[in-house]
């Protein structure tokens, strides 16, 4: 759970800071939860499959990201969260290009970015294998590819602009994700992020510095 809050407060700052209430919001890649665990309105959620019921504030649709079955501007806000790693580098545009299709204001795209980042959860894969411990699958599929880098959106089309920051250090995201191998001390961070998430929101901001695990990508239409 930790995990997921570092990833999705940098997201909810930026969606928050541009999305009225009553604006619509699309997730592309959700699950079954995605940012419906820490976003209290209703927004759509979409993917190719849905493990389990989906969050109670979700509409889930069933869909590929680089094929969305929604019309043009048909949003106010998208999220892609931790997505663009599990897509084959020959389709990653097209997520890009159908995402800013169906926005109409703010898109946010939030991925493990670059080479460090990939050499990273290789190693974090080998400590699951000296355990004798079977990896996660999200894990097993950041394996099949190399991450994207900030590279990805040198040619966005006009008419956006975008902002990049850091999320995770390095050093940081070994650090959480070793730690929730032991289910205590993951007890123990979910007990608190429920408690204090304020508390919890501002020690992870101090870790959102370089060099970073994950990158976020905030796009806004110019007007």
């Amino acid at each position: 759970m930790l995990n997921r809050a570092a990833r999705f407060f940098p997201i909810l700052r930026a969606l928050r800071s541009k999305l009225a209430p009553g604006d619509s919001l699309l997730e592309v890649g959700s699950g079954s939860i995605g940012v419906g665990e820490f976003w209290n309105r209703n927004f759509i959620g979409c993917d190719v499959a849905f493990p389990s019921p989906p969050a109670r504030n979700m509409l889930a649709v069933r869909c590929s990201g680089h094929q969305l079955p929604f019309a043009d501007d048909s949003f106010d806000g998208v999220v892609v969260s931790d997505v663009m790693e599990h897509v084959p580098p020959g389709l990653r545009k097209e997520v890009i290009f159908e995402v800013l299709r169906v926005s109409r204001k703010i898109v946010v795209f939030g991925y493990p970015c670059g080479k460090a980042a990939f050499e990273l959860d290789q190693r974090l894969y080998r400590d699951y294998q000296r355990r004798n411990t079977t990896p996660p699958i999200w894990l097993e599929e950041h394996m099949l590819h190399a991450f994207p880098d900030e590279e990805l959106f040198a040619d966005l089309p006009q008419g956006w602009k975008q902002q990049i920051f850091p999320n995770e250090s390095l050093r940081f995201h070994l650090w959480m994700m070793r730690t929730e191998m032991f289910r205590p001390w993951d007890f123990a961070l979910r007990l608190l992020l429920r408690i204090l998430p304020g508390v919890v929101e501002r020690a992870l901001r101090r870790a959102d510095r370089e060099p970073s695990y994950r990158k976020i990508f905030v796009l806004e239409r110019e007007l």
